[in-house]
This record gives C-alpha cells, sequence and structure tokens, in this order.
C-alpha cells in the first residue's frame, strides 16, 4: 500500500482565483512575496501559474477537471486529474522584469531559465516533471515555435510551459499559457481573460 500524504489545494478553481485576487493585482507580491506555510512553501506566483495551466486545459474538458495542490515532496506544486487521477509534480522557475525597464531580449531569457532548471539536478531532478516558466519580463514579442525549436536536448523534464501576463483592459487581467511542444505542428497557446471582478475566466486558444 502506498504512503499517503497530505496536500493542501482549494475547493475550485473559482474558489482558487478569488484567493489569488489580492496577489495578481499586487504583481510586486508574484515576483517578490515569501511562500505560504499552509499551501506546502508555494509561492504566489506559482499558484497562479499552476492554476493557469489548470484553466487553459480545462477548457476543452470540463472546468474542474485539472486541478492543483501543494506538493509534500517539497516541489512547486502538483497538477492532478480528478477524471483519471493522474498527478504531474511541477517545478517553476521565473523570468524577472527588468528593474530598470528596459526591454528585454524575452526568448533569451526563457531559453536560459529553462537551461538553469536543467542543470540544477540532471536527468533525476527532473524526470516526469513538468517546468513550468512564470514570465514576469517585458520585452519584444516572443515566438513559442522558435523558442519550442531551440529548446536543449536532452531536455530531461517531461514537458515545458510558459505562463504570463499579456495585458490589463478595463480591469481584465489577461494571461498567455503556452506549451512549449512542436509536437502537433505549433506550440498550442491559450489565452485566459479574467473578468474584472475575479469571479470567472474566459478561455480563448490562439495557436
Amino acid at each position: 500500500m502506498g504512503m499517503q500524504y497530505q496536500v493542501t489545494r482549494f475547493k475550485s478553481l473559482t474558489v482558487g482565483l478569488k484567493e489569488l485576487e489580492p496577489f495578481i493585482r499586487n504583481g510586486e507580491h508574484l515576483q517578490t512575496g515569501r511562500p505560504f506555510g499552509r499551501f506546502g512553501e508555494m509561492r504566489s506566483r506559482e499558484m497562479l501559474a499552476n492554476w493557469l495551466l489548470c484553466a487553459a486545459v480545462n477548457f476543452s474538458t470540463a472546468p474542474d477537471r485539472l486541478t492543483f495542490s501543494s506538493d509534500p515532496l517539497g516541489g512547486d506544486g502538483i497538477i492532478q486529474d480528478t477524471t483519471t487521477g493522474e498527478t504531474w509534480q511541477t517545478e517553476h522557475v521565473m523570468v524577472p522584469r527588468s528593474r530598470t525597464g528596459r526591454v528585454e531580449d524575452v526568448e533569451a531569457l526563457i531559453l536560459s531559465a529553462i537551461e538553469k532548471k536543467r542543470r540544477k539536478g540532471g536527468a533525476a531532478y527532473a524526470r516526469g516533471k513538468t517546468l513550468v516558466v512564470f514570465r514576469e519580463a517585458a520585452g519584444d514579442q516572443w515566438y513559442p515555435n522558435k523558442v519550442a525549436r531551440r529548446l536543449p536536448t536532452p531536455l530531461h523534464f517531461d514537458s515545458v510551459w510558459v505562463v504570463g501576463l499579456r495585458s490589463v483592459e478595463d480591469d481584465r487581467y489577461i494571461y498567455d499559457a503556452t506549451r512549449l511542444d512542436l509536437t502537433h505542428g505549433g506550440c498550442p497557446v491559450w489565452r485566459v481573460r479574467i473578468t474584472p471582478d475575479f469571479d470567472g475566466w474566459e478561455v480563448e486558444p490562439v495557436q
């Protein structure tokens, strides 16, 4: 019989979004905020990134099929398929925004962050895990297909996602969630628009 671990999760993605609202509006907390002890030492940006990943994938399945929890083994959260019971352990890395406000080469920064995480522990550390890059850096438009073609080999991680704020329009926070996977010809991108009251969201596949 396998060991049972205690994890923390939101009752639903809707509840999770409302809990994350102050940190999303703050913005600075996503960059520098301290980890939450009651949520397995996860940071607000890690919780938001996992939330975005779940919201994006659930668009084509069911509203709360994918959910996420803390990781009792020290990772940055576990994604769970509530239908099949399948789980994916995540590791996160951030591409911070420039303190000087200068425009940066976002593609190079994303690739550098992925390489840094890949080299941290090698194959054993990365095997079976999903790497999530939280992009805070502002800069020129970046092209997911181009980045996917330049991923390091061997990658070690099972998959890589990049999530980041696209814009704020009429008090709607708009994020992109991108999977760096060229299996079907181009990297899938989902645009997640959070409603102004943070009580809901809309998802649009854009690539």
